[in-house]
């Protein structure tokens, strides 16, 4: 699911942000944001399903045995079909919000990081490096009220009175308490994500120049790179960010 919901999020952000740089070289253009944002908000809400199920497999394990299909069955029959939405809200907006940094700082950093050192794969390393510390940050209130509307659906009744009631028991930055553990995910997954998903974009053009010197054909298979790209770049970022 972490892999498709990537694919098809990087590969709809370079749809929407293509005509911003041909290059890919990066820059300060609102439609990174924007199609980062737009993007995330969307796989990660059709995805929301999956994410209520691994959310209580890990944290009542002793459920369902590590069994997927048994938890999706076991929460539909005591909870409905409606719980396999619950954080829906959370996610869109926390997800939305990430997604938008994530892509739009990233692209922003690559041109300003461009001669940092005189590697151009550690510029974007560093460049990653700030996107995903940045996503982590904006990140951690709204993965803390998903898991708690999960794991415990008497929690609140929505998610503002959830992140109500947390402000109020734990204090305003109470969320920002797993920010090392969300940093430790989103950092190697930004790179993971957008680092490998350029290189890979550089060598499949690298490549089609070599196959052949017919501009149509460039034409036509350059316009298969970013789907090509992204589905190594949700793979690689997928493995590295897992634990």
């Amino acid at each position: 699911a972490g892999a498709m919901r990537i694919f098809l999020k990087r590969a709809s952000v370079l749809l929407v942000a293509a005509s911003a740089s041909a290059a890919n070289v990066g820059g300060n253009d609102w439609r990174y944001f924007a199609a980062g944002g737009v993007s995330a908000a969307l796989s990660h809400g059709y995805t929301t399903p999956i994410d209520v199920v691994k959310t209580r497999m890990q944290t009542n394990p002793e459920l369902y045995n590590g069994s997927f299909p048994l938890a999706v069955q076991r929460i539909v029959k005591e909870e409905g079909v409606a719980f396999l939405f619950q954080g829906l809200g959370p996610t869109c907006v926390g997800y939305g919000i990430e997604g938008a940094l994530k892509f739009g700082v990233y692209e922003l950093c690559k041109p300003l990081f461009a001669h940092l050192t005189p590697s151009a794969f550690l510029n974007a390393l560093l460049a990653a490096c700030v996107a995903g510390a940045i996503a982590a940050v904006v990140l951690c209130p709204a993965e803390d009220v998903r898991i708690r509307l999960v794991a415990d659906p008497g929690y609140a009744s929505n998610a503002l009175s959830a992140l109500r009631r947390l402000t109020r028991e734990k204090g305003a930055l109470a969320s920002f308490s797993g920010f090392p553990a969300m940093a430790a995910k989103q950092v190697p997954y930004t790179i993971g994500k957008q680092v490998s998903f350029d290189v890979a974009c550089h060598c499949l053009r690298m490549a089609i120049v070599l196959v052949s010197a017919d501009s149509t054909f460039r034409e036509w298979a350059g316009r298969l790179v970013p789907a090509a790209s992204a589905l190594p770049a949700a793979v690689l970022a997928c493995t590295v960010s897992h634990p």
